[in-house]
């Protein structure tokens, strides 16, 4: 793409989008050139709906990543090129039934941390899983973000630019400090190899991929899983569903209700209005005609 490859990084640094986001949409903007193998300024409405079709189709993409394409796509062409008119009348498509999360029981989560050898990533692991974060927000993470004496996470990178406060669990500040020891970090809290970067989600991704594979978990595991699992272990625990929405930094208190889908035990504390029926009933009883 070249020189339309930097002005569309120029634009969404100009629109302020994250790092990660403008990674993602740059890619998607070079697959769409090299689908055609050609420059986007050349191509319009009639090749980006085969493209989109294609992704549909053939590569059979989730529909999160099937929204990352069409923003990509929409941005290339409403902003960087100043064409709207190309993408305007491209349908999107009905979101899919959307499956409950992944939750791993605390003896998994047990495993897992202890199948984590390196210590960077094991106090990067628990820190998703004890304060709720996201991938990108724990790799972001500063020294000066912990804050020992309110016991608080401050969150800066989060999704949407929305700063938050988060809890600081004991156990995770001793794993911390322990870590701090070790590693001596001066900036960013889970440095890259590479001076003065952040560890890449990419390679936080990878490794809890290994660590499943090395603690026998059989459920599917992701750093979002973690999150997932601080979610309803609180939830669980009776943690007040506004409260829950604050720390995990949600917009809207419906996406935050999401985990009362599947959190057992307020499920398991609610009485069917069978059992409060006021008719004597026994096992055993025969049905009459």
């Amino acid at each position: 793409m070249g020189q339309l490859h930097d002005r569309m990084a120029e634009d969404l640094t100009l629109r302020n989008f994250s790092p990660a986001t403008r990674r993602v949409y740059l890619i998607y903007a070079r697959k769409f050139a090299a689908f055609y193998m050609r420059s986007p300024e050349e191509l319009g409405a009639p090749e980006i709906r085969r493209f989109l079709l294609h992704q549909i189709e053939v590569a059979h993409l989730s529909h999160g990543a099937y929204r990352q394409v069409y923003a990509s796509l929409k941005f290339l062409y409403s902003v960087t090129l100043g064409r709207s008119w190309e993408v305007e009348h491209i349908p999107f498509p009905r979101r899919r039934l959307t499956p409950l999360p992944q939750v791993l029981h605390p003896d998994e989560l047990a495993a897992l941390f202890q199948a984590t050898r390196r210590l960077q990533y094991r106090a990067l692991f628990m820190a998703c899983y004890a304060a709720g974060l996201r991938i990108t927000e724990a790799c972001r993470l500063r020294v000066e973000d912990i804050d020992s004496k309110q016991m608080v996470l401050h969150v800066r990178h989060a999704k949407g630019g929305k700063e938050r406060l988060t809890l600081l669990s004991a156990r995770l500040l001793e794993v911390l400090r322990a870590y701090w020891r070790a590693e001596k970090p001066r900036d960013w809290l889970f440095p890259s190899r590479t001076p003065g970067q952040a560890l890449s989600t990419e390679s936080a991704r990878r490794a809890l991929t290994q660590v499943c594979r090395d603690a026998g978990l059989t459920k599917r595991c992701t750093p979002h899983t973690l999150r997932h699992c601080f979610a309803t272990h609180l939830l669980d625990a009776g943690v007040d569903l506004v409260v829950l929405q604050a720390l995990l930094g949600h917009h809207s208190i419906r996406t935050t209700s999401r985990y009362t889908h599947i959190s057992v035990q307020r499920i398991r504390n609610v009485v069917s209005p069978l059992d409060l029926l006021a008719i004597p009933w026994s096992a055993d009883q025969k049905a009459q005609g």
